[in-house]
């Protein structure tokens, strides 16, 4: 590619990232929180749910224009590979990171792309359960990237960032956005602790992930709220003494 298409690229690729933070920010109102971490120009593996196409676009919307310039969404080059002008949308506009997902050639190593981006000091957002998730559960299981790139390069923050209400503005099929209020929870980073097995490390990450979740399920909720634990523990006290006043009562009568 000649000088002038970098440029161009370039150009287009800041435009397009302006636009879309702009968009994002007028859709969906979407409000930055900053849970346990802070904005910061360190390199960083941001690693959140994933239940719409626009997910990376709102967690982007939350990063300074400096942030977004360096930080790339790693998407499926299944999907987004499949025609030229899919490429061209998530390379040349969205500077996505396209991965194999089904690969056999070492050249389409998925850890080695990435690996070669992060080495390139820009920063990566992941999504560690592979697909979208379009079943009732709040999170699928962890696929290993997220362990691979922690052990390759363990002085890379990693971010945990909760994406709330992007699958009803953007479902599955749909190409125009429904406005709705969303929010995006940056948790305080994770590390792999010394000797930790891989599957309780990502067993780990994913109940991290979990707890940012600003409304969980009810049993999520009771499970890894301590206010609501609190509040539902306190609730059935009173109504186990309220039992047992009847309970009392009742005898008194007899």
């Amino acid at each position: 590619m000649s000088k002038l298409g970098t440029r161009t690229f370039t150009l287009l690729q800041t435009v397009t990232s302006v636009g879309l933070s702009a968009l994002a920010w007028a859709v969906t109102g979407v409000r930055p929180i900053w849970n346990g971490s802070q904005p910061s120009d360190r390199q960083r593996i941001y690693f959140a749910n994933h239940a719409s196409h626009g997910d990376f676009i709102l967690l982007s919307a939350c990063l300074s224009e400096k942030q977004r310039a360096r930080t790339h969404a790693v998407a499926a080059a299944d999907y987004w590979g499949k025609s030229r002008l899919r490429q061209f949308i998530a390379q040349d506009m969205l500077s996505s990171v396209l991965i194999h997902r089904q690969w056999t050639d070492e050249a389409q190593n998925p850890i080695s792309i990435m690996l070669s981006v992060l080495d390139e000091g820009h920063s990566l957002i992941i999504f560690p359960e592979g697909t979208r998730n379009m079943t009732d559960a709040p999170l699928l299981p962890f696929r290993s990237g997220l362990y691979n790139l922690s052990m390759a390069r363990p002085d890379v923050e990693l971010i945990p960032c909760w994406i709330e209400n992007m699958s009803r503005v953007l479902p599955k099929g749909q190409f125009v956005p429904v406005p709705l209020l969303c929010r995006v929870v940056f948790g305080a980073p994770i590390a792999i602790a010394p000797g930790e097995e891989r599957r309780a490390f990502l067993d780990r990450a994913r109940q991290t992930l979990l707890a940012l979740n600003p409304r969980p399920p009810t049993h999520d909720a009771e499970k890894w709220n301590p206010v609501f634990r609190k509040t539902s523990c306190d609730q059935k006290s009173l109504e186990h003494r309220a039992g047992s006043d009847i309970r009392h009562d009742a005898l008194k009568d007899d």
